[in-house]
């Protein structure tokens, strides 16, 4: 009897600690934009000590690519297995990731050349103040990151290049730097059945949406503020445009990780490249 009620305790005493080592995943939830005239959905990771604590956290902001969601890296990037295990071992920071929706009415991160709608507008005016708000986060540089993968990659680069004053680190994972030329973008728009544009319009928009044109237009201590870690796969298609990036940043001594590893565009790439960013966004955190 004795050793059944002592079983008893134990177990008790083993499956809240066990059940409390799991952080949560919240993938349908939605706030109001004004911006794009919509109900946005994003969906959020919790740490596993979140509701059991009353500290605040950084963030990380996770983008996912052209045709997936807010729920991509919930379904297959495996962000909660991943992160919970980066967490537990000692490579990550417990940390709160917010991985918006890029996919429902218009495609991608970006503001439209037209200004018919302004992406970028609604995630640094509405989503941003709105989960930092909400959510115990700690609203500052050195406390926050972006990543993404492709397409998400591409609004990394863009968010950290346009704003360094907000981010501690970027991490881009075989990301769409833009637009290599001018008239890939007016091939682009022509695909897209958009109307004609001035050369200065198409050439300012240009420069404001190419990494490469951002990399070396804007001040190199600009540049640097943020720390870098580019990721792109040795057979991945978009391998020209990251390639280029990390050679700009070489001739302009901007500190950069570039990583080249076996593999494609695909998830099973990205799932791997998933712990390093979170080890290396955390280093920021920690002051490194």
């Amino acid at each position: 009897m004795k050793e059944t009620l002592l079983a008893i305790m134990i177990l008790l005493f083993v499956v809240p600690v066990a059940t409390g080592q799991r952080g949560k995943v919240f993938d349908n939830l939605t706030m109001k934009s004004e911006i794009l005239k919509s109900e946005r959905k994003f969906a959020i990771y919790l740490p596993p000590d979140y509701e059991h604590s009353t500290r605040s956290y950084p963030v990380l902001y996770l983008l996912h690519g052209a045709g997936d969601d807010q729920t991509g890296w919930i379904q297959f990037g495996e962000v909660l297995h991943l992160t919970d295990k980066a967490i537990k071992e000692g490579k990550a920071t417990p940390m709160i990731i917010v991985m918006p929706d890029a996919q429902s009415g218009e495609r991608g991160y970006f503001n439209n050349i037209n200004g018919k709608w302004n992406y970028e507008d609604f995630f640094f005016q509405e989503l941003m103040p709105f989960v930092e708000k909400n959510y115990r986060i700690k609203g500052e540089k050195r406390f926050r990151a972006i990543a993404g993968l492709s397409m998400g990659g591409g609004g990394s680069f863009m968010y950290a290049l346009h704003h360094p004053e907000l981010f501690s680190s970027a991490a881009p994972l075989s990301a769409y730097v833009g637009p290599l030329t001018v008239e890939d973008l007016k091939e682009n728009l022509k695909r897209k059945g958009d109307q004609t544009y001035a050369d200065e319009a198409l050439q300012s928009y240009f420069e404001q949406h190419n990494a490469v044109a951002l990399v070396n237009l804007l001040p190199e201590e600009k540049v640097s503020s943020v720390r870098w870690y580019i990721d792109c796969g040795d057979d991945d298609f978009l391998f020209e445009g990251n390639s280029l990036l990390h050679i700009a940043m070489k001739k302009r001594n901007i500190p950069h990780e570039y990583r080249v590893r076996d593999g494609a565009h695909s998830w099973t790439y990205w799932r791997e490249s998933l712990p390093e960013v979170l080890h290396f966004v955390s280093q920021a955190f920690h002051q490194y």
